[in-house]
């Protein structure tokens, strides 16, 4: 990718937030730090490893913001990963855009953003203003909210807006 991750993890945890303990997200899925999915995703052997603590001990103390970090740049490595194994094309895109879909990857899951079959349509013939119209003819748009706002912004004009 073509963004610079330290950057790219500051964005994620403004729209995300972070949260230090284990806590029910908006549809009621255990979540921590900057919205890891403990249900799904949960953490590693090799994360705890290098965390230090146990599930356990993650899920009675929780995490400080470094780990919550570190856990968040492993999360954004594998959406990445899977968004360029079903969509390569984003390796063409510039930073902005690649940052606007891996961060969509990241709310919703890669799967889910493949669903976006219009949006996909659109960026292959590199029309990010209609891009970013089917971004925000969504539910997630609804769902989300501002944030659907931000990266359908970044979407359309490549750069990122901080409105």
């Amino acid at each position: 990718m073509k963004y610079e991750l330290s950057e790219f993890v500051k964005m994620v945890a403004k729209h995300e937030g972070m949260v230090l303990e284990p806590y029910k997200d908006s549809l009621g899925i255990s979540t921590i730090g900057i919205g890891r999915n403990l249900e799904d995703r949960g953490i590693t052997d090799t994360e705890l490893d290098y965390i230090g603590k146990t599930l356990e001990d993650i899920l009675k103390v929780g995490l400080t913001e470094e780990e919550a970090y570190y856990l968040c740049m492993n999360d954004i490595a594998i959406v990445e990963k899977e968004l360029l194994e079903r969509k390569p094309i984003v390796n063409q895109l510039d930073q902005v855009r690649q940052m606007c879909l891996v961060d969509m990857g990241f709310n919703m899951g890669v799967p889910r953003l493949m669903k976006f079959v219009k949006m996909w349509g659109a960026i292959e013939v590199g029309d990010f203003y209609e891009a970013s119209e089917q971004m925000l003819d969504s539910r997630w748009a609804k769902q989300v909210g501002k944030r659907s706002e931000h990266l359908a912004q970044m979407m359309r004009a490549g750069y990122e807006w901080t409105g």
